[in-house]
């Protein structure tokens, strides 16, 4: 598996012991409901933006060589 995917289940599976968690009312978060509103809506909105911004520009080694290749076949 590539780390992307281990990433991605780890997130999975905290998610889905959470939903398990509140649907019994067993775990509160210790904050008011505007406070993890804020948190939530900033967390979301910067990880969005990086992800969206690492995917979409060739940043590392292995992008810039897949650019380069792009251009070379007329596909940028």
């Amino acid at each position: 598996m590539d780390r992307g995917t281990v990433v991605r289940t780890i997130v999975l599976i905290i998610a889905l012991l959470n939903q398990v968690l509140v649907s019994f009312g067993l775990y509160k978060i210790p904050f008011t409901e505007e406070q993890q509103t804020i948190f939530l809506t900033n967390s979301f909105t910067v990880l969005s933006a990086l992800q969206s911004w690492f995917k979409n520009n060739y940043i590392t080694v292995k992008g810039r060589s897949q650019h380069q290749k792009l251009k070379e076949h007329g596909l940028d």
